[in-house]
């Protein structure tokens, strides 16, 4: 008899006191800009031994404006804006072409914390997706020469076959290039902190850039 997935949904708890520390969250002290706090955020998650802070669900649309959703891996971020990297021909590269505007998505369960961001993206110069590449490890290399990301795979075997070449490669060569290999930034136009509370009175600190400044605002939860 299978699980009853209605049942399993019903069994869990939200922000378990034993595994989950609410931390408090004063927004009248927040930062006049996003970056700052996100930064301070992120590494608190670190510290708090939150698995792999660094993944993001990246949202982005298709030539018909349909939505498609991944996780991805944070860059970095800096004052031109959030970092992600892909193949131009995968399918967030293609998308991204068409209608070059994403959502992120960071969620931290061990804190209770999100940060939504969203903005225009735009393509960062070849040296930068180079350096990028070059600085990730042997395995990073060996799956970005191998590209066709987002293409159909005839069989497991041919990716076996492929993969094994590129690595051999990528130790034989840790300086190849790859040129569809490229860095996306995200330059915000709006940025969420979300602090969950075991009330439920969720703190909402919503900034929204207008012209060269930055508008902060309370959010209903």
């Amino acid at each position: 008899m299978g699980t009853d997935l209605h049942e399993l949904l019903r069994s869990l708890r939200v922000w378990d006191p034993e595994v989950t520390e609410l931390p408090s969250f004063d927004p009248a002290a927040a930062p006049a800009e996003p970056l700052p706090l996100f930064t301070t955020w992120f590494a608190e998650a670190v510290a708090a031994g939150q698995t792999e802070p660094h993944t993001l669900s990246l949202a982005t649309a298709d030539e018909e404006g349909l939505p498609d959703v991944r996780t991805v891996m944070l860059h970095g971020a800096d004052e031109r804006g959030w970092h992600f990297a892909s193949h131009t021909g995968s399918r967030k590269g293609r998308h991204l072409a068409a209608r070059p505007y994403a959502a992120l998505g960071f969620y931290w369960p061990a804190l209770g914390r999100q940060v939504r961001v969203r903005g225009r993206v735009t393509v960062a110069p070849a040296d930068v997706a180079d350096a990028d590449l070059h600085a990730r490890s042997t395995g990073a290399l060996a799956a970005a020469l191998v590209g066709h990301q987002s293409e159909v795979l005839p069989s497991y075997e041919e990716l076996e076959r492929a993969s094994e070449a590129a690595w051999e490669r990528a130790q034989r060569e840790p300086d190849a290039s790859v040129p569809s290999w490229t860095v996306y930034v995200l330059a915000p136009d709006e940025v969420e902190f979300f602090q969950g509370d075991a009330r439920r009175r969720h703190v909402r600190l919503d900034y929204r850039r207008t012209d060269d400044t930055w508008v902060k605002e309370l959010l209903w939860p």
